[in-house]
Formats: C-alpha cells, sequence, structure tokens
C-alpha cells in the first residue's frame, strides 16, 4: 500500500467511528462506540453539552444521553484515569486494576496524600460503608473556606485519592455530580489475582491506542492513554512479532504502525473506496483533537481551547468547536446552547485560511449546526460574527 498522510487523516476518522451516523441510534451504540474509541474523556463545562455527550453525538447523532448516564450505573462502563478522567468499558477494567496495584497513575500525589491524613480518610471510608453511597456534596466543609476547583474540602481530596488508588468507585452520577461507592459492591467477584501484569497491561493499551488511530507513528501511540514514551517502546516488539503491522507513510521518516483489524479500512482508505465528505462539529476534547501536536502534524489545525485563557487575550471564544468536513479541520465555532429560550448561539465562527466557502460547504456545515442544535432542544441557530465576515449572513440565510 502506498500511503500518504490524506489517507492517514481518513483512516483515523473512520477508526474513531465518525465515517456515518446511525439511523436510529440506540443505548448499544453508545457502549459500542465507547468500545471502538476504547476512552471517553470528561470534562465538566457545560456552554453547549459536557464533553463526553458531545464526543458522542458526533458520531451517533440524536442519541439519549441518559444512555450514558444508564452504562455507568448498570456497571457496563467504569471512570477512572486514562487520557485523563475518562469513561472506560467495564472489561478494560483489569488493566486500569493493574495501575492502581502499581501506584501507576495520573495524581500522583493520591497515595500520599492517604497516607499523611489517615484520619479524615478512615472517616470518609467509614461513612460510607455505613451509608452505602456519597456525593462530595454529603459532607460539610468546616474550614470556613470557599469551595471550588482549585480548593477543595478535605473530604472532597480523600473521595478523589481513594477514587484514584482504586478503594472507591464511582456508582454513578446525578447531574453530573459523582456518587462514590465502596469498590467490592461495584464489583463485589473481582480479585486481584486476576490483574494482568503491567506489561501485558501496556502491550493491550498500546494494542488499543493503535488500533482507536487507524495508522499511528509511535510519537502519536502514548498520548492516546497517556503512557510514557519510555513504556512504548516495546512497539516496535509487536511489530517484529507479527502484532501489528509497519507501513510507510509519503513524506514521514519513521515508519506508521497499523493493528491488523485496520488492514480491511487501511486497504479501502488507500484505494479511495473510504471518503468522508459530510460535516460534523467536535467537542474540544474529542479524540480527533485532543493531541494538539498531531492536529497540526496531520491536519494542519492549530487548535488551543481558550476557556482557561482571560477573555481579552481569546482569538477565538472560551469554547470554541472545531469543525470537521471532507476529511479535513476547516474551522471553529464558538457556541452558547440557551435552553431556556430555545436559542443555538453563535458568536463567532471562523475559518481556516484558504478554506473556499463554497455553497456545498455552506450548506453541509449549516446542516451540522442545525443538527446541533436540535439535539438541544435549541432549534433557533443563529451566527453573531464571521471570519471572514459576509460568512455570517450566508450562513444565516442558510440556517433559516
Amino acid at each position: 500500500m502506498h500511503l500518504t498522510p490524506e489517507h492517514v487523516r481518513h483512516a483515523l476518522i473512520a477508526a474513531q467511528g465518525l465515517s456515518a451516523r446511525p439511523e436510529q441510534p440506540t443505548r448499544q451504540h453508545v457502549l459500542d462506540i465507547i468500545r471502538q474509541m476504547g476512552v471517553l474523556q470528561i470534562d465538566t463545562i457545560n456552554v453547549v453539552a459536557r464533553s463526553p455527550y458531545l464526543v458522542l453525538w458526533s458520531r451517533l447523532g440524536a442519541y439519549q444521553p441518559a444512555w450514558l448516564d444508564d452504562l455507568l450505573a448498570q456497571n457496563e462502563i467504569f471512570e477512572y484515569w486514562s487520557h485523563a478522567a475518562s469513561f472506560l468499558p467495564i472489561e478494560d477494567y483489569p488493566l486500569y486494576r493493574r495501575f492502581m496495584l502499581d501506584r501507576v497513575h495520573t495524581w500522583a500525589r493520591a497515595h500520599t496524600w492517604t497516607e499523611t491524613h489517615p484520619e479524615i480518610v478512615n472517616r470518609v471510608l467509614g461513612r460510607i460503608r455505613e451509608q452505602g453511597e456519597v456525593r462530595a456534596s454529603d459532607f460539610e466543609r468546616s474550614d470556613g473556606q470557599k469551595g471550588s476547583w482549585w480548593n477543595w474540602k478535605d473530604e472532597k481530596v480523600a473521595l478523589e485519592a481513594l477514587h484514584t488508588s482504586g478503594d472507591l468507585m464511582i456508582a454513578r452520577r446525578h447531574n453530573f455530580q459523582r456518587i462514590y461507592a465502596l469498590r467490592e459492591r461495584i464489583l463485589p467477584d473481582w480479585d486481584d489475582a486476576e490483574a494482568p501484569t503491567m506489561d501485558e497491561a501496556v502491550r493491550v493499551l498500546i494494542m488499543k491506542s493503535v488500533r482507536a488511530l487507524g495508522i499511528a507513528p509511535k510519537a502519536w501511540i502514548a498520548d492516546y492513554f497517556r503512557l510514557s514514551q519510555d513504556r512504548v517502546k516495546m512497539v516496535d516488539k509487536l511489530a517484529d512479532a507479527g502484532l501489528l503491522v509497519r507501513a510507510q507513510v509519503e513524506g514521514w521518516v519513521q515508519p506508521a504502525f497499523i493493528h491488523p483489524d485496520n488492514l480491511a479500512l487501511v486497504d479501502d482508505v488507500a484505494a479511495g473506496r473510504v471518503r468522508h465528505t459530510d460535516a460534523v462539529l467536535l467537542s474540544p476534547f474529542d479524540p480527533i483533537v485532543w493531541d494538539r501536536k498531531r492536529a497540526l502534524a496531520l491536519f494542519g489545525f492549530d487548535y488551543k481551547i481558550e476557556c482557561y485563557t482571560p477573555a481579552p487575550k481569546r482569538r477565538y471564544g472560551y469554547f470554541t468547536l472545531p469543525i470537521l468536513w471532507c476529511g479535513a479541520l476547516i474551522g471553529r465555532l464558538d457556541a452558547k446552547a440557551h435552553r431556556a429560550d430555545g436559542i443555538f448561539e453563535i458568536k463567532a465562527l471562523h475559518f481556516e485560511p484558504g478554506v473556499a466557502l463554497t455553497d456545498a460547504l455552506v450548506s453541509d456545515v449549516a446542516d451540522a449546526i442545525r443538527r446541533c442544535a436540535a439535539w438541544h432542544n435549541t432549534p433557533t441557530a443563529r451566527v453573531a460574527l464571521s471570519d471572514p465576515a459576509d460568512a455570517a449572513a450566508r450562513f444565516n440565510a442558510a440556517l433559516a
């Protein structure tokens, strides 16, 4: 196969489940797409939709968000640190249990904090053993300080530390608030002897990463599940053993790797049988763009989420959604769903330099905006500002 970066783009989009939306999405589709991606990153910003729900909408269309909540409550998925805080298929729990047991995870402070605050940890665990399930809000703050994301009360820190160490799991969410329970209540039959070795866990995650990326050089593989670059060195051994397939991409110095499950897909992409022609809006935390270096190298799309940037210094907006069209990232829009008023406000719509605003592009992107607005029950969509400036009028006409 003669592969080009364009082939890599289309393979990534297809491997990520963005090739075709089901006509009538179901609860099973939600579970299937999480399994296909391997990880669904969590974020709480809610100006449009919270990221995990938006990532699923990009792939499934007008599904019921309650299905994701139900999968968690029914233990078909679980929450833990992966690419970041994430929803994960429950069958992958043994892999992450090995990281818990070996104290290899994102929040290094967890174990040291529990060891230096045993009285708080014991009090919190005692409350959970007695009560069964708790939220952080069940514990009153007693230090007189105002709570915030950066200033948790001790009980909230204890809950998060115990979740990171694996003593607690998230039983379910209510209004997106975590509800914690003892691990033995969620997984009463789990035995730590079932956890794989670290090498086995890393091997499986490398394989899953390559499969989820479609065609991947070594430099991209570690970020998907936030493995260290040192750990993914075994990718060459996996290729030597025939578990992965090496490929050469035009213009790339280093080889790329393909999971055997994707060989037919890559063959179809290389033969031109897989082309992406519609438009879809993406979450800032979608796997397509969460690796900013990969998005820049592969799509030429320089992306930064600016919600953490002071308003006067923002270039594009608070929570911009990348626009994927015909296998390219062509722009971004800063949206806000005013649910009470039924309005899907697009504060700003920006297109990349050199993108020609053809009638087909305007029609397709307007259709994606309409679908997203309808899913939010905000059927009136309108654009305030755009770059180029005359695009706003064209899109408002198309959206009318």
